[in-house]
């Protein structure tokens, strides 16, 4: 078989966290992959050549905090202002002036904020899983407090108490995300009626201590069918390395998040410029976010395209990776051409 004629390419960019670990293939305009949790670049394997052959410069990133880019160590460096900046360096240190974000999970959210804050940088924003909701409204973590009553506590909430999830997680990473990426999978999630693994039971005295966890509502000896051994033995392995303290950051700091966006002036502020949204019809993202779903018209009011997959869980591009990449690149064709870059340089170091 001949070599691919734009094979992968790894480097490391200068950022604001310090290091930013990139993977990119192909030539053209630039395309920026974010992934989301528990993730990295990698959840973009199958995206990264449809784009490169579609005519792009398909770059995803490590997130800070993931991977083989910087984890610094105060959880307030993982604010959402501080990703953004870091898209903005990785940008700049391949040699251009403006890129098209395409985020899922988390990474839609980041995409989402990078378009709204910096929109003299992103010019176009994808959005897989998560829907778009302008910043604004009741503080988050008392929000998430209140879901799930007195029996059951949200995962957000479980997540955002530092060194809770680690202690479930890191002690079986792989069995730990196989159950994960199990449980919101279309052909593995738990049956309708079974306890539901966004929640954990809650212990007698109402904290942490004598409380359940997530893993005991994952599906057991089950594998999603677009997960191979190999493919978790990826994520797996990056995680062993490096823990998930970094990764866990994102959700320790959305009261910050709320903070500085409201304070920023971006109350209730939409998205302009010309955005695309891919959900699956079995994603609990997708269900309970309907609502935002229904308001795009206000806050995209640039979108060209809502399109929920039927049948498709919350791993979007990973369950259904034809029809993603179909609807991406139709829509990447349908944006006005990118500005020529600046320079030529590799950014690498």
């Amino acid at each position: 078989m001949p070599p691919h004629p734009h094979p992968l390419t790894h480097r490391l960019v200068p950022s604001p966290a310090g290091r930013i670990h990139l993977v990119e293939q192909g030539s053209g305009p630039l395309v920026l992959l974010l992934h989301g949790f528990p993730e990295s670049w990698y959840s973009w394997r199958h995206q990264l050549p449809a784009l490169a052959a579609a005519g792009y410069r398909a770059v995803a990133i490590d997130v800070r905090g993931y991977g083989r880019s910087s984890r610094p160590e105060a959880t307030s460096a993982y604010r959402m202002l501080d990703l953004v900046e870091d898209n903005v360096a990785v940008v700049h240190a391949l040699g251009e002036r403006s890129a098209v974000l395409v985020g899922h999970d988390w990474g839609a959210t980041i995409a989402a904020t990078s378009a709204l804050v910096r929109p003299d940088v992103f010019r176009a924003v994808a959005l897989l899983s998560v829907p778009y909701t302008p910043p604004g409204g009741p503080r988050p973590s008392e929000v998430f407090a209140h879901i799930g009553g007195e029996d059951e506590e949200f995962y957000v909430s479980y997540f955002q108490e530092p060194g809770r999830a680690e202690a479930e997680i890191e002690p079986d990473v792989r069995g730990w995300l196989a159950g994960f990426y199990a449980a919101l999978s279309a052909d593995t999630m738990p049956e309708p009626g079974a306890p539901d693994p966004h929640f954990v039971t809650r212990g007698g005295n109402g904290g942490s201590e004598g409380d359940g966890t997530l893993r005991e509502r994952f599906p057991r000896d089950r594998r999603p069918s677009w997960l191979t051994d190999h493919e978790l033995d990826v994520y797996a392995e990056e995680f062993e390395r490096t823990g998930m303290t970094g990764a866990l950051a994102r959700y320790r700091n959305m009261d910050r998040d709320w903070e500085d966006l409201t304070n920023g002036g971006h109350t209730g502020a939409p998205v302009t410029q010309p955005s695309l949204f891919i959900g699956g019809s079995l994603d609990a993202s997708t269900t309970w976010l309907a609502d935002a779903i229904k308001a795009y018209p206000v806050t995209l009011p640039a979108l060209t395209g809502s399109h929920i997959l039927e049948g498709c869980g919350h791993w979007v591009q990973q369950e259904r990776p034809a029809e993603t990449n179909a609807l991406l690149t139709d829509w990447l064709k349908s944006l006005p051409s990118l500005p020529a870059a600046t320079t030529t340089t590799d950014g690498g170091h």
